[in-house]
């Protein structure tokens, strides 16, 4: 059966994540870092900073909500690139972690739609600007601007007593 909703869709979401191992190669990611650059690839302006490439999807006002729903549709997209052999995942000290496998190269090369080449560009500004951060520093930095964007996104969940 087809996707009815062609955007945020697995593979979409799949693509995105390829792209961004491709350029973040040969360093492991964890689901969390891929969660959080997915939406960063598309929404760079989040980033405070000199050079930060415009944002490829409309800043709107509800969008930072995404976060709370990506985590799964970036799992399963991982997990469906690792079918296609495009993603290779490591179990480690630290929990799973991805990686961009041998053959990605030569799908993303593939990849020239005006689209794929923007995210391709942002894909290779995070790497500048992340890849050789540890993953706590990168942590830091978002959840600074998750600190940022929680107040258009956090509800109360009166029945665990905790916020989302």
């Amino acid at each position: 059966m087809l996707d009815k909703h062609p955007f945020n869709s697995t593979l979409e979401t799949g693509i995105r994540a390829l792209v961004v191992l491709e350029a973040f190669y040969p360093r492991h990611c964890d689901l969390m870092e891929m969660t959080w650059f997915d939406h960063l690839i598309v929404h760079t302006g989040d980033i405070d900073g000199q050079d930060v490439p415009e944002s490829l999807h409309p800043d709107l006002p509800n969008r930072t909500g995404e976060l709370l729903v990506r985590r799964q549709l970036v799992e399963r997209s991982l997990r469906m690139m690792q079918q296609m052999h495009l993603v290779d995942v490591f179990e480690t000290e630290a929990g799973i972690e991805f990686c961009a496998s041998e053959e990605a190269p030569s799908y993303v090369e593939l990849l020239q739609a005006p689209y794929s080449l923007a995210l391709k560009d942002r894909a290779r500004w995070m790497a500048d600007r992340f890849a050789q951060q540890e993953n706590v520093e990168i942590r830091e930095l978002i959840e600074g601007q998750i600190g940022r964007w929680t107040t258009e996104f956090t509800t109360d969940d009166t029945s665990s007593g905790r916020s989302v």
